[in-house]
């Protein structure tokens, strides 16, 4: 057997690299994310990385793709929990805003956002998958308060673009560490909208919300 299709059966498991990969970044950042750095920690070479992955684009894309898949299990989590929706919606909107400046995972996010200039159409179509996810959670969770009372009737996919839209340019804020705005401010902020917007009518009132 050859020497390189003995390391490619000896490499870690593709899991290992994206944990890997999203540990570096949560410790040194971006920028200290190498493939020559990634392939020492998990004990392989540049060159098998590459293999693999093909290019650090793709390793980037893979890596958002199974970090999101972790975040996907805990808001599915939270949002079929036996609570009421305006607790779960918050709850929602917690495990979106970044925990702070340089977020490893709203990092990534922002770094495969600027590469997806040059990104082909499958690339785009992953990326739109991802965030596909949080829209339809966030529709469903806006329609079963309306069905049970609890939030006034909106449109809910209309609204759930808009609200997601105001969750990511606070949470782009934070991201890049631009001053003057805390964590909790966002979370006041996107509290007070919600409950402004979707309050339920008053009695006689059947006019939709509007943004």
């Amino acid at each position: 057997m050859a020497p390189g299709a003995r390391s490619r059966r000896n490499a870690p498991p593709r899991e290992e690299v994206l944990a890997a990969a999203m540990a570096t970044i949560a410790e040194r950042g971006l920028d200290g994310l190498t493939m020559a750095g990634l392939g020492r920690e998990v004990g392989m070479s540049s060159g098998h990385l590459l293999y693999y992955f093909g290019s650090k684009d793709e390793l980037l894309l893979q890596t958002l793709e199974w970090s999101e898949a972790q975040l996907g299990v805990e808001r599915r989590a939270l949002l079929s929990q036996r609570a009421p929706v305006s607790r779960r919606l918050a709850a929602y909107v917690d495990l979106y805003v970044p925990e702070g400046p340089r977020d490893p995972h709203w990092t990534l996010w922002l770094e495969v956002w600027n590469r997806s200039q040059d990104a082909g159409p499958q690339e785009r179509d992953r990326q739109a998958t991802i965030e596909g996810a949080w829209h339809r959670d966030l529709v469903a969770l806006l329609a079963e308060g309306i069905s049970r009372g609890e939030f006034r009737s909106v449109d809910a996919d209309r609204f759930a673009t808009r609200a997601r839209a105001m969750l990511d340019g606070f949470s782009i804020q934070m991201a890049v560490g631009l001053p003057g705005l805390s964590r909790q401010d966002i979370l006041d902020h996107a509290r007070e909208f919600l409950e402004e917007r979707l309050a339920p009518a008053e009695a006689g009132e059947n006019r939709p919300a509007s943004l």
